[in-house]
């Protein structure tokens, strides 16, 4: 069996250094919750594990100029009993929490969520809607980038082998916005969305939508940001004009597959279900702020 290091570094630089280091073949560790299951089954064999928890930053959340800052190794946990941040971002949050079971949310992150880059990933599609960006470190110190930027194909990033994601970024919250995010399973919990949709949108003082951003998951090899399904909002009071092309858009931004959890032809519709009822209720909490 092939020796398999573990690295525990205390800073940031460190951790750069380890996952250069590791040639190609070193994993960042922030919660574990894929990194482990696919060790355990195979499906990786790195040389070395780069655990970021103890880097300043990687665990906690706190308020900067009015965005909400995130660590990359933060588990659900957290993220769910943070009151301000699920008063700002509630889809983000209903998004977070729906990782796994109550045992995994005290490890799984949103950062190891979207690194993980499956198609399915709960959190992703909120946070893109949200537009979220994260916070990268590498050798040549930070960047910033989109988190629709990450993922790039199913179990793919855009990071470099020795880059890792520090910080999740929220940006400041107009008055009158909100999010929403639903999706749909097989079961009633603990299981893998078939489709997930995103929806955060803000409202002008006559309570019409000013800006939106719609974003779903499991519908393409990566999210999808479906612009022209935001725009079907823009200037509506979310009426059922508004909703209907809302639907057809987002359907019409699917490119899904068929396998066991379902087909395309129920991927599609399912999507401009989701977009809908997703819509109505980030629509009602806007309408409250």
């Amino acid at each position: 069996m092939p020796q398999l290091d573990y690295v525990s570094p205390l800073t940031a630089e460190e951790a750069v250094a380890a996952l250069a280091a590791g040639g190609g073949l070193a994993k960042v560790l922030a919660g574990g919750t894929d990194l482990l299951v696919q060790l355990r089954f195979g499906r990786l064999a790195p040389g070395q594990i780069v655990d970021v928890k103890r880097v300043p930053g990687a665990i906690g959340i706190r308020e900067e100029d009015g965005e909400f800052v995130i660590g990359a190794a933060t588990p659900g946990t957290l993220i769910g009993e943070h009151e301000a941040l699920g008063r700002a971002w509630p889809g983000v949050v209903e998004a977070a929490t729906l990782i796994g079971s109550t045992q995994i949310q005290g490890r799984a992150s949103m950062a190891g969520n979207l690194c993980n880059a499956s198609p399915a990933a709960d959190s992703v599609p909120a946070l893109v809607a949200a537009g979220a960006t994260c916070v990268i470190v590498g050798p040549a110190g930070r960047r910033t980038a989109a988190a629709e930027t990450i993922a790039v194909a199913p179990g793919v990033t855009s990071l470099t082998p020795d880059e890792f994601i520090l910080e999740i970024r929220l940006p400041r919250r107009p008055r009158r916005s909100a999010d929403a995010y639903l999706r749909s399973i097989p079961r009633t919990e603990m299981d893998i969305a078939v489709v997930g949709v995103g929806v955060s949108l803000s409202l002008d003082e006559a309570g019409v939508v000013s800006h939106a951003r719609v974003a779903m998951g499991a519908v393409g090899p990566t999210v999808i940001v479906a612009d022209a399904a935001a725009g079907a909002l823009i200037g509506t009071q979310v009426d059922e004009a508004a909703l209907a092309a809302l639907d057809a858009a987002a359907r019409a931004a699917c490119s899904p597959i068929s396998d066991k959890r379902g087909t395309v032809e129920f991927r599609t519709r399912i999507a401009g279900v989701l977009a809908r009822r997703a819509a109505i209720i980030a629509f009602a909490r806007a309408g409250k702020r």
